[in-house]
């Protein structure tokens, strides 16, 4: 599938932020429980003071449909795409990354799943079409306008915290110790707060030279 690159930006898995979702082993709460999904190719509108979600484009490669970001925005379609993101033009799904540490749990728990697999999806397919229908995509907030940025970082933070700090350590067959689970506080405090803010800029309008309009 072409794309016109004057219009523009490509995003695939090389890109900084889908490299980062396939390689933090936290994303794996998002893919598996939440079933939050990035797709394979991400689509970035140039030249607009728009914010990225407002400028994102996802291609489906099978009726060569452009979605527009915003369908699978936080107060949207965000979760329960653990088949892929669904096409409501042609019904079918629109294929995704997969974070290394999902690959691994799923390779693990393979002789579990696989047997349910194919009813699973079908169950999910049949449910899709009326998650899509009347989606006011006018009026979508930004979960980091303002000072939202400071609630989503600390959601952010306090996942790791659990994670990293709690349960990869018991996984992994460490001790965990009070002394340990006390520095990751502040660690991860921080963390979460520099992750909001981060994309509280990345998600921003941008304001245009006016030769760039």
């Amino acid at each position: 599938m072409e794309y016109d690159k004057t219009k523009f930006k490509i995003w695939t898995w090389k890109n900084p932020f889908m490299l980062h979702w396939m390689i933090n082993p936290g994303i794996v709460i998002n893919e598996l429980i939440l079933g939050q999904r990035i797709p394979k190719t991400i689509l970035v509108e140039k030249n607009t003071a728009k914010t990225l979600q407002e400028k994102t484009k996802i291609p489906c490669p099978h009726c060569k449909t452009l979605h527009s970001g915003l369908k699978w925005a936080i107060k949207s379609n965000a979760f329960r795409n653990w088949f892929g993101l669904y096409c409501d033009n042609c019904g079918k799904t629109i294929p995704c990354l997969t974070n290394l540490t999902s690959y691994v749990i799923l390779g693990l728990t393979f002789p579990i799943w696989y047997w349910f697999k194919n009813s699973w999806k079908k169950s999910w397919l049949e449910k899709q079409p009326a998650r899509y229908r009347n989606l006011d995509l006018d009026n979508v907030p930004n979960p980091f306008e303002g000072y939202a940025w400071i609630k989503q970082g600390l959601y952010w933070g306090i996942w790791m915290y659990v994670l990293m700090t709690l349960l990869f350590p018991i996984i992994n067959g460490e001790k965990l110790t009070f002394i340990n689970a006390l520095i990751g506080i502040p660690i991860w405090t921080i963390g979460g707060l520099g992750f909001g803010y981060t994309m509280k800029i990345v998600n921003g309008k941008k304001q245009l030279n006016p030769k760039t309009k």
